[in-house]
């Protein structure tokens, strides 16, 4: 991973391949996944949130229940 903190290569952003963007999504929900000490069973929430904050989206945490099913549904036919 880059060493670099996540918000400085988050400008590149606009920049980058689908490849590229991918990369800073992964990164960043394993970021979420170590900061909630490794806890398992949250991948589709720290994608989600990832993914949120890369693209400006609202955040996984703030959506009532049918945006979140919505949000999960999407990310797994993206998959």
């Amino acid at each position: 991973m880059n060493n670099l903190p996540f918000s400085f290569r988050r400008l590149a952003l606009d920049q980058g391949s689908v490849e590229l963007t991918e990369e800073y999504i992964r990164e960043r929900a394993y970021q979420l996944y170590e900061e909630r000490g490794r806890q398992d069973g949250h991948d589709m929430e720290d994608w989600l949130q990832a993914e949120a904050e890369i693209f400006g989206r609202k955040s996984i945490a703030s959506m009532d229940k049918k945006e979140k099913e919505s949000e999960y549904e999407r990310a797994s036919t993206a998959a």
